[in-house]
């Protein structure tokens, strides 16, 4: 466990050092334009990494093209846990 905690705490540091966010108004603005390689190792499997991008709470959101709709989904671990940039506020 504290293992993933400073994995994330350094995803969080390679991620605000490295990536640059999507310019402009088209449909691609506002995306990471380079995932650092921690976070790419640590996200699950079946998501897009070619269009993430920080949400204002700090977790990563990925863009999930579905038969019906597309919509921007939660980036998750390979155990299901969300991806963010800095640690969630305690519960209670």
């Amino acid at each position: 466990m504290r293992l993933k905690i400073c994995g994330l705490a350094l995803a969080s540091l390679a991620l605000t050092a490295c990536t640059e966010p999507g310019t402009g108004t088209g449909p691609e603005a506002g995306f990471v334009q380079t995932l650092p390689e921690t976070v790419i190792a640590m996200a699950g499997p079946n998501q897009d990494l070619t269009a993430v991008r920080v949400e204002p709470d700090g977790c990563l959101w990925y863009r999930h093209k579905g038969v019906v709709e597309t919509t921007m989904l939660p980036l998750r671990t390979g155990e299901g846990r969300p991806i963010c940039t800095r640690a969630a506020a305690p519960q209670g």
